[in-house]
């Protein structure tokens, strides 16, 4: 009986670490693509998008600009 409630309560527990350390690790690429241009165009890339100089600075000050403002969702 012990063993199916302590490993039910390390898969939630496993699942919810896991979670904040992925959400981490994200933001630390978002943070690395918006100082690399070429990591940003890469991305674009890679989702079927080919960017120009103009756009990649766009794309670039729309996530500086989210990232000053954290807690202001649309």
């Amino acid at each position: 009986m012990w063993t199916v409630i302590i490993s039910i309560i390390t898969l939630i527990v496993g699942a919810v670490a896991g979670f904040f350390v992925g959400v981490y690790y994200l933001r630390k690429q978002l943070e690395k693509m918006q100082n690399d241009p070429e990591m940003l165009k890469k991305m674009a890339k890679q989702m079927g998008y080919n960017m120009n100089n103009q756009q990649l600075q766009k794309a670039q000050s729309m996530m500086k600009n989210q990232q000053q403002r954290p807690g202001k969702r649309r």
